[in-house]
């Protein structure tokens, strides 16, 4: 009982920042993404009765024991719809620079959920993938699909009405994506942390919630009329006041170093001269550009001058999962 399966890390255009739920990871609020064509996790699964414990090896070394119990934790819930409860072999590679803002746990638990059911013989449609992939990783229910992708919040305790589901596939309207590399480190404060931190202290996050919703409906418009400029003007304010609801956690935090900074500075000078991009960035310091296909060797070279950046992945909007 084997297969194998391929997924994509996604941005979130709308941020998801903040659970109603832990242990279901139901969001706050509902959100908005592209999956990006760059970065992705390749996953295989193979369950033996043969096996007495799960093992999980990441890009040919052997996970630590906090690791795989996560990962056999989530096994046991697709064991559960199975009836099957074989142990299993889980190798995952992952071109992801991992706890760094690049939604590596997106692509990681979207492939494991397709690879494991797959290997079960479960034949689930995208929105039950979607489902059980959300509760490995919030953010991975929209690496179920490729292109333009919206999560629903839902409003049930059970979470059966939280799951992704595509607005728009990748090769209808193509966007330039700049990754912008500042520093791949692993984070202080992981999304998860952050995001139960702030949720519980920030006086801010009221705020965050009052607007985010209006927010996430603007920017489906924007994304159904392929309104780039309005686009972009509602995914660089949404995620400069998600940032801003941690300045405000007790303890405080932040995602950003100098080095964020600078970048957004960058991009706000070329939209004085005239060029459309606009910036967004997930619970990391490195700072995602969007542009048009037009402007993107513009934008690409004003930021690769920048003394802190690393590097920059050109990408696109991308494919949702794949079994290989």
């Amino acid at each position: 009982m084997r297969a194998t399966a391929r997924a994509f890390t996604n941005i979130a255009l709308i941020k998801y920042w903040g659970k109603r739920d832990e242990e279901l990871f139901l969001p706050m609020n509902s959100s908005l993404s592209i999956t990006l064509d760059k970065f992705n996790t390749t996953t295989t699964v193979e369950f033996c009765s043969c096996l007495t414990v799960d093992v999980f090896v990441i890009n040919n070394q052997l996970a630590s024991d906090s690791e795989i119990s996560k990962v056999s934790r989530f096994l046991d819930r697709i064991r559960a719809i199975s009836g099957k409860d074989f142990k299993a072999v889980v190798t995952t590679t992952n071109n992801v620079p991992m706890a760094a803002g690049f939604a590596s746990s997106a692509s990681g638990y979207a492939s494991l959920t397709a690879a494991a059911t797959k290997a079960l013989g479960l034949e689930l449609d995208g929105k039950e993938l979607s489902k059980l992939a959300r509760q490995g990783s919030g953010s991975a229910c929209r690496s179920i699909y490729g292109g333009y992708v919206e999560w629903e919040k839902g409003e049930k305790a059970d979470g059966t009405d939280s799951f992704a589901k595509p607005i728009k596939s990748e090769e209808t309207w193509d966007l330039s994506i700049l990754s912008v590399q500042l520093n791949t480190e692993p984070k202080l404060v992981s999304s998860r942390e952050g995001m139960k931190r702030t949720v519980e202290t920030s006086p801010f996050y009221s705020g965050w919630l009052e607007g985010v919703e209006q927010d996430f409906l603007n920017a489906k418009v924007a994304i159904r009329k392929q309104d780039f400029k309005i686009l972009g003007e509602i995914i660089e304010a949404n995620a400069l006041k998600m940032h801003a609801t941690t300045l405000g956690a007790n303890p405080p935090f932040m995602y950003w170093n100098g080095a964020t900074l600078g970048v957004i500075q960058e991009v706000q000078f070329l939209r004085t001269i005239g060029i459309q991009a606009y910036i967004t960035i997930d619970a990391g310091p490195n700072v995602k550009v969007l542009c048009q296909p037009k402007d993107e060797l513009l934008v690409y070279d004003a930021l690769i001058n920048l003394s802190d950046v690393q590097d920059i992945h050109v990408c696109h909007p991308g494919p949702g999962v794949m079994y290989l």
